[in-house]
């Protein structure tokens, strides 16, 4: 029987849970974290301020959120696979941030009232969702007016020469560094897959337009390997 894209993903991230933040560094050769970083500026979070992470993972953004907004605010995040929830509960723990709740749930149907959040993110998890237009709508739905939507993603460079050795290192090296460093060769290929069918820059732009969002912002990092698009929802 063949798997829907949703099932898919969620036995790709139930293997991988426990290896999943060494592979991040190894696959993005330690970027990730200064992309993540420098979003996060752009974005200027506020103390008390809420947030969503959606697709949250292992909670690292939902961490680096909790952060700046503080003890009176609020983040959320959001996962469908437990394991790797597991994981990003351990770190909150560890970390003692009360204001962060994870909960498991679906990001086509984010369990949460309209206009609920300053902030809603999505972290190298929307190219796994069946339908990126819902899940911008249900970020969209979600979010307060006025408020943010950034996704920060994998993307494909447009430079030339540099682009084929991208593309080259996706389809040949990545899958390789998952078999040697989680022993995971079919899960890491998927990965690459998903980033090769995911739609370029501009076209997601056109995306959060379509979804509702206003002053969309890109920004391409590492000559394009990852970009981060940022929407407004209208007040």
């Amino acid at each position: 029987m063949t798997q829907t894209k949703e099932e898919r993903v969620h036995q790709v991230f139930e293997s991988i849970y426990k290896k999943y933040d060494v592979m991040n560094s190894v696959i993005s050769f330690q970027r990730h974290k200064a992309w993540r970083k420098d979003t996060m500026k752009i974005m200027n979070v506020q103390k008390g301020d809420s947030a969503l992470d959606v697709c949250c993972g292992t909670a690292d953004w939902a961490i680096s959120l909790a952060e700046e907004v503080g003890p009176t605010g609020r983040v959320d995040g959001l996962d469908f696979s437990k394991n790797m929830l597991k994981i990003g509960q351990e770190k909150i723990e560890e970390k003692k941030l009360d204001q962060v709740h994870l909960h498991h749930g679906n990001a086509m149907e984010l369990p949460y009232k309209d206009n609920e959040f300053d902030f809603v993110t999505i972290g190298f998890g929307l190219r796994n969702v069946p339908d990126y237009m819902q899940v911008l709508r249900e970020m969209h739905r979600v979010v307060k007016p006025g408020g943010k939507v950034v996704c920060l993603e994998t993307s494909q460079p447009t430079i030339p020469v540099f682009k084929q050795l991208y593309f080259f290192y996706f389809r040949q090296i990545m899958p390789l560094f998952g078999k040697m460093f989680a022993k995971s060769y079919e899960e890491y290929s998927w990965l690459q897959e998903s980033t090769m069918s995911f739609p370029d820059r501009d076209k997601l732009a056109d995306m959060f337009r379509e979804a509702g969002f206003s002053n969309v912002q890109v920004k391409a990092y590492s000559g394009g390997v990852a970009a981060m698009h940022l929407g407004m929802k209208a007040k």
